[in-house]
């Protein structure tokens, strides 16, 4: 039975310094010099005192102390730290958004700047106005499905894939801070549309790939797109890293293009063909005064858009669902394995792509770098040797 009354309580007197009034089963009223008072939990875990704060009075009633001490005293039963708990419930309370934001800014060190835009504009559009003032430890795996479903409605099918994919790392990072107790988003595999798969459209036929190259060869425009077209298939890179290339990035003695791969962020080496620097030495002298191979037509200091290749294509009668800038990507990868027998893992570390040993361990950027100067040499002669076929 407890010692203290409401009464009592109520008429409690603050002093020169703070005084505890002792109810019963640990649970105190402190009373500060101030005159504030609150319900304190004083107990022992594993040999060690320690002391938790049950609210203040009078927003917390005696009955209301002794009910939340009893509680307190229950999870002691069950072998269980009540501020322990505590603390991982209040941590269970952190909004979505705040947990976002940490994931983003811990991540978007690593990526290229403008695949952080596109996904904090995805959150912030499509996931935050609905779940971010949610705790994320309170949302379940039917709420989140049905803010997708708005995405898919809209008809943007491939995105709500997307935005699922980036939810799922923002719940893996909640549980290993301590805030999520599960990652509700394994529960929707399979719940959402399935992405009708597109490919960048790739030319692998010999004959037909000759012809193409053929048209580009004529291309009747200025100096910097018809290079810029021209090495598109010598070199496969991502039509962004092309129209960006710097002349300072160019090592003429090594015969290498040395820069920084756009999608991870991690430096790259492309070693140039005879046929590559002979382009580059003939655009020299048109642009090599600037920061750019490919400057702006517009002038200023700009790459060129990325929409002058693509254009240049249409203007040769190349249509959209048969090349584009990024499909010379597919082209090269099939056709130096399948035509010229190069070994797969030597392809894909040219192509930037993430490349492992047997170990496990990642290439750094000059492995292979004397094949890769082989292989990208015989590459350029195999496109001439169809080109003039």
């Amino acid at each position: 039975m407890g010692r203290l009354t409401d009464v009592l309580v109520r008429q409690a007197q603050p002093q020169d310094k703070v005084q505890c009034l002792w109810d019963g089963g640990g649970l105190y009223l402190e009373i500060t010099p101030t005159g504030a008072k609150g319900w304190r939990f004083k107990y022992s875990y594993r040999g060690r005192e320690r002391r938790m704060s049950l609210g203040p009075y009078p927003v917390v009633s005696l009955r209301e102390a002794r009910k939340r001490r009893d509680e307190m005293r229950a999870l002691l039963a069950r072998g269980q730290d009540p501020l322990t708990v505590r603390k991982a419930q209040q941590a269970n309370q952190t909004p979505f958004q705040q947990i976002a934001r940490e994931w983003f800014e811990k991540q978007q060190g690593r990526w290229a700047a403008g695949h952080a835009q596109v996904v904090w504009r995805r959150l912030e559009r499509d996931i935050l106005p609905w779940l971010g003032e949610r705790p994320i430890a309170a949302i379940e795996s039917p709420e989140l499905l049905a803010v997708l479903r708005k995405v898919e409605q809209r008809g943007a099918i491939e995105t709500a894939h997307r935005e699922l994919g980036i939810c799922a790392q923002i719940w893996r990072y909640a549980l290993a801070t301590g805030r999520a107790t599960r990652d509700i988003t394994y529960d929707l595999q399979g719940a959402l549309t399935p992405v009708r798969q597109r490919h960048f459209p790739a030319v692998t036929d010999p004959q037909r790939l000759g012809a193409i190259l053929r048209l580009i060869w004529a291309y009747p425009g200025g100096p910097v797109v018809a290079t810029a077209l021209k090495l598109g298939p010598y070199l496969f890179v991502r039509p962004g890293e092309l129209r960006q290339m710097k002349w300072s990035e160019i090592d003429w003695d090594a015969r290498e293009w040395r820069f920084t791969l756009s999608k991870t962020h991690q430096p790259h080496v492309v070693p140039l063909a005879n046929q590559v620097m002979d382009l580059l030495q003939e655009l020299q002298p048109i642009t090599g005064a600037g920061q750019y191979v490919f400057p702006s037509g517009r002038g200023g200091n700009r790459p060129m858009s990325d929409g002058a290749v693509l254009a240049a294509l249409r203007t040769l009668g190349i249509p959209n669902d048969v090349m584009t800038g990024h499909s010379w990507r597919a082209t090269a990868r099939t056709l130096l394995d399948e035509v010229l027998g190069w070994r797969p893992d030597i392809i894909e570390h040219q192509l930037g792509h993430h490349v492992r040993d047997a170990l496990g361990r990642a290439y750094n950027r000059t492995t292979f770098l004397p094949e890769r100067h082989q292989m990208m040499q015989q590459w350029a002669d195999y496109l001439d040797s169809l080109r003039l076929a």
